[in-house]
């Protein structure tokens, strides 16, 4: 990938709607690394791209995630083909994930899937995520979990991981990580960032080696609704403005 590669735009190329998608990905993409949620270059963020094909973008494989642009990203189709001319390769393995949750769900227009330290260190967990911090109430209220199996190489794992998400929005994958779904890439992101804080906070609290004190149950169930309140509905385009001013301060160039 030569420098002239990377400076070539795509935003003439492709609709509004698309280059929309694309930079909002691309900051997506931006933010993991600045969070320190990257694994260098072995996780995945994609998007389903506005229309009635079912094509997809995603990372250019071997390219740091500090260094994802909007033109960077890879349009490919559900077998992980690459369907629109480009100077990039992907890891079609890498989006075996991704195509089974896109595939399932048609809400979910944004898959993030990451290999966080507190994040696999809750997934390798018996328990899981615990409801010892308010964080870990949002996450707890659209949670589930899917055991296991290896490398995500296997095309028979797709059916038994779509039935483990089922209709939630955050799922742990034992021993392996974090996976959060979204209509948008900032809502798979607040998302993210929410469960990664709770595996985070939790990991923080059983370092200290005192007891943990556990939320309620009556309480846990009545947290997805108070959250509704707290964001006034409005949830992730609350926060998401504001994160795209914070790289905008820090490193504009994801909108290329």
């Amino acid at each position: 990938m030569s420098a002239a590669e990377q400076r070539v735009s795509l935003k003439d190329a492709v609709t509004e709607a698309e280059w929309q998608v694309r930079v909002d990905l691309a900051a997506a993409y931006r933010l993991v690394a600045h969070y320190g949620w990257d694994d260098l270059v072995f996780t995945h963020l994609s998007a389903r791209v506005p229309g009635p094909e079912h094509h997809f973008l995603i990372n250019p494989y071997g390219m740091m995630f500090e260094e994802i642009t909007a033109s960077s990203l890879v349009k490919i189709n559900l077998q992980g083909e690459i369907v629109m001319p480009s100077s990039y390769f992907i890891n079609p393995a890498g989006f075996t994930i991704h195509s089974a949750v896109h595939a399932a769900r048609e809400d979910a227009l944004c898959v993030i899937h990451l290999h966080t330290d507190y994040g696999i260190a809750v997934s390798a967990q018996k328990d899981g995520l615990l409801p010892v911090s308010q964080q870990s109430l949002f996450a707890l209220a659209s949670l589930s979990y899917h055991e296991y199996e290896g490398l995500a190489l296997n095309e028979d794992e797709k059916s038994r991981l779509v039935r483990d998400l089922g209709d939630k929005n955050n799922l742990i994958l034992r021993n392996h990580g974090l996976l959060t779904v979204g209509k948008t890439a900032a809502e798979a992101f607040l998302s993210m960032y929410i469960l990664e804080r709770a595996c985070r906070i939790q990991i923080l609290a059983q370092s200290g080696g005192g007891t943990l004190v556990p939320v309620a149950e009556p309480i846990i169930e009545g947290v997805a609704a108070q959250m509704n309140a707290v964001t006034v509905g409005q949830g992730a385009q609350l926060t998401w403005p504001g994160l795209l001013r914070k790289l905008d301060r820090m490193d504009s160039s994801f909108r290329e």
